[in-house]
């Protein structure tokens, strides 16, 4: 059932006004540093025949359409990738559905449905649009520090932009030192982001690209926030041979007919690229210093809740 109580609360509180005004401050300055930076901004993908599978591809929102089967977007991954034979480098803030497990409700980090600020870049490596994110978050925090004191002293927060580059720790070693589960507690311990690289092959989707030099190593990475806010940001470099993304899926056990339109997109050629999604609710919760994500938005959608 539907907590209409609950819902006007949140709605009337002062918390979610002044997180909504900070949000917009972040949404203004995202597209300004991103234009500056020759990015032009596309409109998001809301279903399509195909999406990101994130692990468990059998987790589908399906809509049916003129006989055509749709799913709703997890990630645009793909149609990044496909973007980039218009413009070699382009944005979007993306919505995203992804029906996350019950027991998540109280994690403080998870909605089902979520906004995440979406980039791609042609030809671009890893290192370079780990620069680009680092600059990015950089632009960001001043802009809030400058444009939202009153709405940080309410939240008693004060932020410092971080010094870059970003400390980095690979997986393999942030596993050593935290155990598997690693993320929480290696966001606990430190007070600036830190990013994480060469993610195992089976832990990650098939779309990330493996180094040739490195079998079974990705080349990829998540942000991490401090304090234990968890992950900020993820992405990498992207397979973008033919060969390679068949090899890929069926490495996954995947059909590859259940991506055969991005194959048929990928047999005429792809461009080398990388990217990264930036989550903006999980942005807005870090900025604000809030525990419950779902004070960073209208109309949140926890897992397991019936919301507007």
């Amino acid at each position: 059932m539907f907590d209409v109580d609950r819902a006007l609360n949140l709605w009337r509180s002062e918390v979610l006004r002044r997180a909504l005004h900070l949000q917009s401050v972040v949404l203004d300055s995202s597209r300004e540093f991103l234009r500056n930076q020759g990015f032009i901004e596309i409109l998001p993908v809301i279903i399509s025949p195909i999406t990101d599978p994130l692990t468990d591809h059998r987790v589908r929102g399906e809509v049916e359409c003129y006989g055509f089967k749709y799913q709703i977007t997890k990630s645009m991954i793909f149609h990044k990738q496909m973007a980039l034979l218009s413009h070699p480098r382009i944005f979007c803030f993306s919505p995203n559905v992804r029906i996350e497990a019950v027991e998540r409700q109280n994690s403080g980090k998870h909605l089902i449905e979520f906004v995440q600020l979406d980039l791609e870049v042609r030809e671009a490596t890893r290192d370079e649009v780990m620069a680009l994110g680092e600059a990015l978050l950089r632009s960001i925090i001043q802009a809030v520090i400058e444009r939202c004191q009153p709405d940080l002293e309410f939240f008693g927060r004060k932020l410092v932009v971080p010094e870059s580059p970003f400390p980095r720790i690979t997986y393999r070693e942030a596993e050593a030192k935290f155990g598997p589960d690693f993320e929480e507690e290696l966001s606990r311990s430190h007070h600036e982001p830190i990013w994480v690289i060469d993610f195992p092959i089976e832990g990650r989707e098939f779309y990330d690209r493996e180094d040739e030099d490195r079998p079974g190593t990705l080349v990829d990475m998540d942000l991490i926030y401090p304090e234990g806010y968890g992950e900020a940001l993820s992405g990498g470099e992207r397979e973008y041979q033919l060969e390679r993304i068949c090899h890929r899926i069926e490495q996954k056990g995947i059909q590859l007919e259940a991506f055969a339109p991005y194959l048929e997109v990928a047999r005429r050629g792809l461009y080398p690229s990388a990217g990264f999604g930036l989550g903006i609710e999980r942005l807005t919760r870090y900025l604000c210093g809030l525990r419950q994500i779902e004070l960073t938005r209208l109309f949140a959608k926890l897992p397991g809740q019936l919301s507007l």
